[in-house]
């Protein structure tokens, strides 16, 4: 038996509807007001790393990795692994850099594109 561990290039969240209809919990969705500056927390199931060290895309995900382009650039200020009921979970918060209103190209990689 191994570890599983993911490492993920963005951060992907439901949509807050999935938390209006009692399907995930809050910090599992986008926020209804994405504003940026502002600090917002996030939950994944499964132990997770993320790049920590500059932007990253904000995705919206519908699961079976269905992903929309980004939707805004963040800051991952802090994440760590926790079991909740049992289950590994990562959980951390993010500061919003910019939001994004147009499909144009913002990330080359880890590269944000200006």
């Amino acid at each position: 038996m191994g570890i599983q561990v993911e490492f993920n290039p963005d951060l992907a969240l439901r949509n807050i509807s999935e938390f209006r209809n009692g399907n995930r919990k809050k910090e599992e969705c986008i926020p209804e007001r994405l504003e940026a500056g502002k600090v917002y927390d996030f939950l994944k199931q499964g132990q997770r790393n993320y790049f920590i060290e500059g932007e990253i895309p904000l995705l919206e995900t519908k699961g079976s990795q269905q992903l929309s382009r980004p939707i805004a650039s963040i800051i991952i200020l802090e994440a760590s692994h926790v079991l909740l009921d049992g289950k590994p979970w990562t959980k951390g918060r993010y500061r919003v850099v910019e939001t994004f209103r147009d499909s144009s190209i913002k990330f080359n990689g880890f590269a944000r594109v200006k």
